[in-house]
């Protein structure tokens, strides 16, 4: 009994340790490639232009949705564990094509403290901070 516990919680410290590592390290590199007018809702959205070749293209976005799928994993696995979870979900549903991923990622990024820190991160790597703004209707 105490063999299998001890071999389940040894399992989750590493994969937390992972994942806090991961983070630590991928979330500035993504977090830095957003143009600063990805959540002003005054400036059209520019999509990334995707690869020409067919095959390419569905690669690139299998890969770039496993990659979202992971870090929104691990973020919501870091809100229980050490770790940066609000900032890791962000850069998940940066990468998913998810339907309604702008509104949530609208909703993460209105909290002050996230872009706060997120514009810290920006200030850091001498990016321009991300600009934020309400639809006026």
């Amino acid at each position: 009994m105490f063999g299998i516990t001890s071999n389940l919680i040894g399992w989750f410290a590493a994969i937390s340790l992972a994942t806090f590592v991961v983070s630590a390290v991928a979330l500035p590199w993504l977090l830095t490639r957003l143009p600063e007018d990805y959540f002003d809702e005054t400036s059209p959205i520019a999509h990334p232009p995707w690869p020409r070749h067919r095959a390419l293209y569905w690669a690139w976005r299998l890969l770039k949705n496993l990659l979202g799928a992971v870090l929104l994993v691990a973020g919501c696995v870091m809100l229980i564990t050490p770790g940066q979870g609000i900032l890791t979900i962000m850069a998940g549903l940066w990468l998913a094509d998810l339907p309604g991923k702008r509104r949530w990622e609208r909703y993460l990024i209105g909290r002050p403290k996230v872009l706060a820190s997120i514009n810290w991160i920006r200030q850091k790597s001498g990016q321009p901070p991300l600009r934020f703004s309400q639809k006026v209707e």
